[in-house]
Parts: structure tokens; sequence; C-alpha cells
């Protein structure tokens, strides 16, 4: 795939076709009804859709679940075992089949299937489906589209993914998933975390005005209640067009298991009335290796390293299960050197990847902000709200310390290692706090931009999660301008900072540059919402600066 302005060449052939096929894709996940129709007969139903992650030269991880009969609810413990037989195509009407198999779906692993398909052809283009029932009244699940990733040596143009974070399912419609199935130039999808929200219906945000109430209705803490939410989200029609369009990489954050999530508890955690925290985690964490497209680690973690020929490394960061205790605000504990975010293991792991990829360009996918932010210049009456939104005490505030700000060792370290090593080209990825950014990451914020950038960061805003103006409840553009301009003025290394939009991030990387296009959504409520471009910001290979662009690539 390579880079060109859509303004002003027209597209080429590959490109119209493979939009064509994705949005037939998007389509066929977005009829209504069809599950509802289906769940009510006793055969096997696919009603959570179909899905791929966790893309190789060789290889894809497919996913669905089958629901062997009414009774078989997500949760339930309830339902027969279930041959599901899979097969993968390199046509959309399957007359050229490549793989097939069968696999048996149980209610131990809550009647979901994963499938690891190796033996393909890297940078292709496949369709897959399953099937289950009898013979001569089999039941067909909706048809996929997924993409292997160049060979590991290959020299490659260009990758292009889709970004997302944070889809609260009571805040609003996922119609941002919508418009990303629909892109057909989209290699993968990016999910950086909050993909499911653990609260109870009202709670978070704290309001009796619920667009559409979770499933289940309290708060998740066992493992039914996990795996039940999970499948509430893979209810909604845009997240399935989204998984049946293109491959999505996902890594976890803090409300896949509960706010503020650390190794050893969460805020959102109440030892004895809500059980043991070692339970709850586990109890999460299998849940969520069951419903998602995502490889299961042998340290049970989301961390690992996948590839985009000589042109990109990905390293995913799971920066929930080793990392100490939040500090509290105002303590000084941020920089206690013995705190970590990473854990030791986690960080060696990723200097080492870092200092010894050969790739371009070394693209890190992190669930929070790298970025150094002084947050004292803010007006008072604005500290309240924007600590609010950050899940911070909203007595005021300096530092948000669920970031990494709240662990400056660890960033130190990595930051001078990225210098002293010559680490060039390394752009993190993140989402999280529900507002967009453009950063340069600096390696000493107070004397930037004197002293040098160590990297580059593009924050991404939410999908639906409140932002400034949905807390405020002011229109957007108001108080944001207030708040935006304090946050820019006390923190020269941010070139841009959108704190009232709901959408999307497209990053595209060739070899020359990584330029990540910004989408807004004209209304997260509004399941038929229209989407807009609003800005684009890029790294040139070897600045280590972020600079602004008025296109964007497509």
């Amino acid at each position: 795939m390579t880079s060109r302005n859509l303004t002003h060449t027209a597209p080429s052939r590959r490109t119209v076709v493979k939009a064509a096929a994705v949005s037939a894709v998007a389509a066929s996940a977005l009829v209504p009804g069809a599950a509802t129709a289906v769940a009510s007969t006793s055969a096997p139903a696919f009603l959570h859709g179909v899905a791929s992650g966790d893309p190789l030269p060789d290889g894809i991880l497919l996913w669905t679940r089958v629901t062997p009969s009414p009774d078989a609810v997500p949760g339930s413990g309830a339902g027969a075992d279930t041959e599901v037989r899979w097969e993968v195509a390199e046509d959309r009407d399957f007359t050229r089949t490549v793989a097939r198999g069968a696999v048996t779906a149980s209610a131990e692993t809550d009647h979901t299937v994963k499938v690891d398909v190796r033996g393909l052809r890297p940078a292709t283009a496949y369709w897959f489906r399953f099937t289950a029932g009898a013979a001569g009244a089999e039941t067909v699940s909706p048809t996929g589209r997924t993409r292997t990733t160049p060979g590991y040596d290959d020299a490659t143009q260009g990758v292009r993914f889709g970004v997302v974070s944070c889809a609260n399912w009571e805040a609003g419609h996922f119609a941002a998933y919508r418009h990303l199935a629909a892109r057909g130039d989209l290699d993968a999808v990016l999910h950086l975390g909050d993909y499911i929200y653990e609260y109870g219906s009202g709670s978070y945000p704290k309001t009796d005005e619920v667009l559409r109430p979770h499933e289940p209705r309290h708060e998740i803490v066992t493992l039914a209640d996990y795996r039940l939410r999970h499948a509430t989200y893979k209810s909604d029609p845009h997240l399935r067009a989204l998984h049946a369009a293109h491959p999505v990489i996902a890594i976890w954050d803090d409300h896949e298991f509960a706010d503020d999530t650390w190794s050893g508890g969460a805020d959102n955690h109440t030892p004895g009335a809500e059980g043991d925290w070692a339970d709850r985690v586990a109890a999460a964490k299998r849940a969520y290796f069951e419903w998602m497209p995502v490889r299961t680690s042998a340290e049970g973690t989301v961390y690992r390293r996948l590839r985009y020929g000589k042109l990109a490394d990905l390293h995913l960061l799971d920066l929930r299960s080793f990392r100490s205790r939040q500090a509290s605000v105002g303590s000084g504990a941020v920089d206690d050197p013995e705190r970590t975010i990473t854990g030791r293991a986690q960080l060696d792991w990723l200097k080492a990847g870092l200092a010894s990829s050969d790739a371009t360009w070394r693209l890190v996918g992190t669930s929070v902000m790298i970025s150094p932010v002084a947050f004292g210049s803010l007006p008072a009456h604005l500290l309240g709200p924007v600590a609010e939104l950050l899940g911070l005490p909203t007595g005021g505030l300096a530092v948000n310390v669920d970031q990494w700000d709240g662990y400056t060792d660890d960033r130190r370290e990595l930051l001078t290692h990225l210098r002293e090593r010559g680490v060039r080209n390394t752009v993190f990825l993140t989402g999280d706090i529900h507002m967009a950014w453009a950063n340069d990451v600096p390696v000493t914020a107070a004397t930037y931009p004197l002293s040098p950038s160590a990297a580059t960061e593009f924050v991404v805003t939410s999908v639906t999660s409140d932002n400034l103006d949905d807390i405020l409840k002011v229109p957007a553009n108001t108080a944001s301008a207030v708040a935006t301009a304090a946050l820019r003025a006390a923190n020269r290394h941010v070139h841009w900072i959108d704190m009232d939009h709901h959408g999307y991030g497209v990053l595209d990387v060739t070899s020359e540059r990584s330029q990540m296009d910004y989408f807004v959504l004209s209304d997260r409520t509004d399941p038929d919402a229209t989407t807009a471009w609003t800005r684009s910001y890029r790294t040139l290979s070897g600045t280590q600066k972020v600079e602004r662009v008025y296109t964007p690539v497509r």
C-alpha cells in the first residue's frame, strides 16, 4: 500500500476493490434483527459475530462464539459441547479454500472458539467463516475478512492502522467502529484499552439517564459477570462490523478489570465486599482471553511484539499487571525508583526490543500517556472537571499519577536508553484519557525545547467515554479553549489537544514519516453519526518531533 493524498489523486483499482470488499463485510455484520431471530430457535447460532487478530506473516488468530441452544447465554455455564468448523479462503465465495478444521466449543470456555491458523501467505487478504450444526441443517456464521502481515524481512511501502480507545457502552453508540469497518485501506485496528467498562449501570459517569444499560446491571466481579459484559459489547452491530472487516490488535487498560488497576488491587475494588482481588483479576483475564482475538501469552499478559516487514515493529504493553500502586497526589512518591509501571521484566524486554530493532519505525502501544504534563497552570474552576476526567482527586492536581507521570523513574530509564543507544523513530500510540494529543516526548520537560526530544506520541480520544464538554455539559470549544491554552503554555512539547470530541485515529506509516489523522464523530449518542477529519500530525523520520499537516493521507 502506498501513501497518497486522495484529494488530488484518484484511488487505485486495488483500493477500490478492497474498499468494496470490506464494505460488504461491514454491511453483512450490521444486518438488524438477524441475531435475535436465530437466537429464538434451538439451532446453534453465532450471535456475537466473528473476529481475527494478532496477524503474523504466515498466520492469523480467528475467533467466534457459538450459542448451541437458547439457554446457553454467556456466563451461564449452560449448553452442550458443540463442534464448530472453520475455513479460510482467498475469496469471499470460498471457492479457493486454503485451510479448514474443526474445534469443540464448550461451557469451559463460555462456548468461545479461538483458532490459530498457520501456513498462510504474507501480506495477503483472506476470508473466514464458521459453521455448526448437523449436516444439512448447518448454521453459518457471518463472513469475516482479515490480512496477514508482510514477511519479517520484506520491504514494505506502507502500513495503515485504525486506532481507538475507551468505548463506554452506556455513554454512546459505537459509530466510530462502523466508520473504521467501512474503510478498505486498513491493515489492522489497534485497540489501546478500555474495550469494556466494569461499572454498574448508571455509575460511570454517575447518571440517571443511561443511553443503553449495561448487562449485567451491577458492577462486574465474577467470571460470569465479565463474560456477560464482553458478550453485551459484542452484541453491538458496529463493533461486530469492525471485527468482521479488519484484524484487531488489542491491549487492555484498567476498565477491563476495575478503575485504576494496579498489580495488587484497584481504586474501584473493595476487598471483602467484592471478594479477593486475585480472584477478580483472574476472572477478568480469563474472560478477556476467551472473548478477544488475542493470543494468550505464557505469562498470562498482553505485552507482545508484532512486525510489519522492515518498516515497523509494534511493541504492545501491559501497564496494569505489574505496576506499583498509584502514588498519592503531591506525595513525592512519583519519583521513587522502587516504584514501577511496567515491572522489571517488561521494561527490559521493551528496551531490548527497541534497541535491537532493524525496522525503520518502532511503534509502542501504551494504554496511558508517557509524555509529561504539568496541570498546575489550569484555572481553578477547571481543576475539578479535568481531575474528574482523568479520574483524580477533584481538589486539584499537579500530576496524573495513573500515567507515566506517576512512575518517573521507569520513564527516565526508558528515555535515557533511547538517547544513549541512538534509538530513533520511536512513536508512542496512546489512549485512556478521552482526549486527543500530539506530543514530543522530551528528555527534560522543564528545559524543552532546549533539551532534546527522545520520541513522539499520538494520543487518540475516546470512542464514547466522557470528555470535558460532556462532564461540564457545555458546548464544545468553550471551557476547553481555556484549558488547552493553559496546558499548552505550561507544556511546550504539546502541539495540540482536543478535549471535546469523540472519534478515532488513522495512523499511516511510510519510510519517510508516521502520520496520525484524527477523525471526530458528529454525535456519540447517534448510531448513524457521521465522521469528519479534524487534524493531522506527523513525525518525519529521524526528527523525533511532531509537526502539523494540513491534509489527511486519505
